[in-house]
């Protein structure tokens, strides 16, 4: 094919270089960007590359290049982080993006090799695609983010992921790609047996994706935006403004019914849990009987917890969650008794915090039952998913601060929006900075708060939707059927070889 061997014409720098920049091009299907089209362009060369590759080592190579240049686009807003103390910790900035970008991208490597010794046939491609995303979501505590598949949550195709999850998106993403492949080869008959699926799929959606509209006598949430910037929120002189400004939202007069539940982003108490009986009590009067959720830090003993509290009259604390799933690098370093000996910390100085327990459905009381979720755990299907009752709504309280304003965010609201769908239930998230909102049970937001918005918002709970086959099977049939495919083709193209 002319576009391949023009390629491998170039030298190999400039190959890997070449399909870097494919990458990143493929990157722009990401939120808040949404040309999803361009990650199945970036799919098809990828496949077309790996098919006329001179060998398999060449295949494995560039994949990893376009891999890398695709993660660092999607995870551009990790600098972020490093730049709220720019001066302590700035210089990493650089070397965190572009090292986990081809940590990440290690995976690729065997899309490429596996793909090129299957002798390129498209459901080994497809099935390394689904396998490389699913490592990377349970390998060394999972990073999920921006999956190939987590395209087409802003598209009819959403609906589907409460069959296949987000792994059954990546699948139709992989499919078409390879598709576009087969028809630049003019191997129509391929192609379109390829693309029959998502095409199907796609315009079946509007006639099959269930509705969630609120009920007459769905309960009101009031959502509190304080809008705190990273660098400011543990300002000594700001605390108290950005804590007597939720109090003011808290108090606020409804416009309709009254709330029947206020929430708070995460660490929004900004005392630590044992030290707390003021403000607990201050918030408790300013809600005047409305229980409220709020994020806080405790301590028991040595160890330093993320936490969810509920408040009701009198400050009482009726239900304390514990973040489990947290953040390497940021909430607790990896070895970090041996990499502070080298005086590396990272963001999560020299202890961060503990792990609580797992996942944890709570009593709301009328409102029902909730599973909690603090920032990165709404990255993970299986801990969403990982409740013995299934709870009656998703509550995530989040600090968004620490992704900036530009693509962080979204990708994480996005990714919000496919938990909800995967599931088949609503979910309330109150960001620090942006975007809170509620998000019925399809995975469509049906009120919100701007991002870098101050304010508050009181919005009806939509209902839940039955049990999805996702929330019943999980990521395993999937999983199953992509490991099967893949032993057909390599058994197949070493029978091809005999």
């Amino acid at each position: 094919m002319r576009l391949v061997d023009a390629l491998y014409s170039c030298r190999y720098r400039t190959q890997l270089l070449i399909c870097a920049l494919i990458g990143v091009m493929g990157g722009l299907g990401q939120t808040p960007f949404d040309v999803w089209p361009l990650t199945m362009i970036m799919l098809a060369l990828l496949f077309g590359i790996i098919r006329y590759a001179p060998s398999a080592g060449r295949a494995a190579m560039l994949s990893w290049a376009m891999g890398t240049g695709y993660l660092m686009f999607s995870f551009s807003w990790l600098v972020e982080p490093f730049l709220v103390d720019a001066a302590r910790h700035g210089w990493m900035a650089p070397f965190a993006l572009i090292l986990f970008s081809l940590w990440m991208a290690s995976y690729w490597l065997i899309v490429g090799y596996v793909t090129f010794k299957s002798k390129g046939y498209a459901l080994a491609f497809i099935a390394t695609v689904v396998l490389n995303e699913a490592v990377r979501t349970f390998a060394f505590s999972g990073f999920p983010w921006a999956q190939v598949g987590h395209v087409l949550i802003d598209t009819g195709w959403l609906h589907w992921s409460s069959y296949g999850g987000s792994l059954g998106l990546t699948a139709l993403v992989a499919m078409s790609g390879a598709a576009i492949w087969y028809a630049v080869e003019n191997n129509w008959k391929t192609a379109i047996g390829l693309i029959a699926l998502p095409s199907v799929l796609s315009a079946l959606s509007p006639m099959v994706a269930p509705e969630a509209p609120a009920t007459a006598d769905a309960p009101t949430i009031r959502l509190v935006q304080p809008n705190a910037p990273q660098h400011e929120k543990w300002d000594p002189e700001m605390i108290p403004i950005f804590f007597d400004r939720q109090l003011s939202f808290t108090a606020a007069e409804p416009t309709g019914p009254k709330p029947d539940l206020i929430v708070w982003p995460e660490t929004s108490i900004p005392v630590a849990f044992e030290y707390a009986t003021a403000s607990l009590s201050a918030i408790a009067e300013e809600a005047q009987g409305t229980p409220v959720i709020a994020g806080i830090q405790r301590f028991d003993g040595e160890s330093y917890f993320n936490s969810l509290i509920r408040i009701v009259e009198d400050g009482e604390v009726t239900t304390v969650y514990d973040k489990h799933h947290l953040v390497p690098f940021g909430e607790f370093m990896p070895f970090g008794d041996f990499l502070a000996r080298f005086g590396i910390f990272g963001l999560a100085a020299t202890g961060g915090y503990q792990a609580g327990p797992g996942p944890q459905v709570i009593d709301m009381g009328p409102l029902g039952s909730t599973l909690p979720l603090i920032c990165y755990e709404g990255l993970f299907p299986h801990d969403v998913g990982g409740y013995d009752t299934r709870p009656d709504f998703l509550l995530m309280i989040t600090n968004d601060a620490w992704f900036g304003e530009f693509s962080g965010p979204y990708q994480h609201l996005a990714q919000a929006r496919l938990r909800s769908a995967e599931q088949g239930l609503p979910m309330i998230r109150v960001a620090n900075t942006g975007v809170s909102a509620i998000i019925d049970a399809t995975g469509q937001v049906t009120h919100s708060i701007d991002l870098g918005e101050t304010g508050w918002l009181d919005a009806p709970l939509p209902p839940a939707l039955p049990k999805t086959v996702y929330a019943r099977l999980g990521d395993m049939p999937i999983i199953a059927l992509t490991l099967v495919l893949l032993g057909l083709s390599l058994v197949v193209a070493r029978k091809s070889r005999v």
